[in-house]
């Protein structure tokens, strides 16, 4: 369950694990803004406090996930087609849910409008194959790295004119 990428299987199918695939990714961004909220600008008092600041942003950055990857799979099953529409419909319900949070449908349409147009650029990037990180190269300094040619262009024989050097025997030391 760990290891499950969220397009390994068709849309519409594995949709507990798409939802687990996508909450596991808010959670981590929600902890990330919560613990800069917590440690430079509420300053909440108390663990209990701390906590409930925490769940404050954890909570709806999940439901914004699950909702995303609820609605566009549903949307999936139920229209039979694998589109752009399933897409932005996700990102409209994920936009209701953030302008619930924020408690605003002056906040809430316009977010809705707009995560669903990223996730048609998303859904058209999945589509044409496009890359929005590129990997990251590894290094090359490791525990293997002792096994790799690392040079940047082969040796040329023509420069190669050194020597072992003779061997010299020391049979006396100045000191």
């Amino acid at each position: 369950m760990l290891t499950y990428k969220y397009y390994d299987t068709p849309e519409g199918q594995d949709i507990f694990k798409k939802v687990f695939v996508t909450s596991k990714y808010a959670a981590l961004a929600g902890l990330g803004a919560a613990s800069f909220d917590v440690l430079m600008y509420s300053h909440p008092q108390g663990i209990l406090n701390t906590t409930g600041r925490i769940m404050w942003y954890i909570g709806p950055l999940v439901g914004m996930a699950t909702a995303f990857t609820v609605t566009t799979n549903v949307a999936q099953n139920i229209r039979g087609k694998n589109d752009k529409i399933n897409y932005f419909l996700g990102g409209l319900a994920a936009g209701s849910v953030f302008g619930a949070w924020q408690r605003s449908i002056t906040i809430g349409v316009p977010a809705g409008i707009i995560l669903g147009a990223a996730a048609i650029i998303k859904k058209t990037g999945i589509d044409e194959g496009w890359r929005f990180v590129p990997e990251i190269p590894q290094a090359t300094k490791t525990i293997k790295s002792v096994t790799h040619d690392w040079t940047l262009v082969e040796d040329i024989e023509e420069l190669k004119n050194w020597t072992t050097g003779k061997t010299i025997k020391f049979s006396h030391i100045c000191i």
